[in-house]
């Protein structure tokens, strides 16, 4: 049974870091993209970060100091999401989910769901001093 399990939530004051690592159950995750997503309080679901079968990450942030780095871990079939500077707009329920094996280009953020085949429940972030 394929199940993603998000981990590593919680509240962080503006400008700190924080890491969220997203287990992969049921299925080699090497094999496909893991991409996290992010929905903050009132908003819809957008897309942050995304790593394909060949490593190759695509960032949908907007920020210029990549703040957001992603990274797989083989052994333990997780992928990791490293959060830097972060800020209060950073705060909202981040979510993993496994996609088919291309992740869409920066331009074409807003299609990143339709590759999406499984979602995990997502993990609470929370900016705040």
């Amino acid at each position: 049974q394929v199940q993603l399990v998000e981990s590593g939530g919680g509240l962080v004051q503006p400008g700190g870091s924080l890491t969220l690592s997203c287990a992969a159950f049921g299925f080699p995750s090497i094999y496909y993209a893991i991409g996290w997503f992010r929905q903050p309080p009132g908003k819809e679901r957008e897309a942050v970060i995304c790593i394909n079968n060949s490593d190759t990450t695509t960032d949908y942030t907007d920020s210029e100091e990549g703040r957001f780095t992603i990274s797989r871990d083989n052994v333990k079939n997780t992928v990791h999401l490293q959060m830097s500077g972060l800020k209060s707009e950073d705060t909202a329920v981040y979510y993993c989910a496994r996609g088919t094996a291309a992740c869409p280009a920066r331009a074409l953020r807003a299609s990143m769901p339709s590759i999406i085949l499984d979602w995990g429940q997502g993990t609470q972030v929370t900016v705040s001093s």
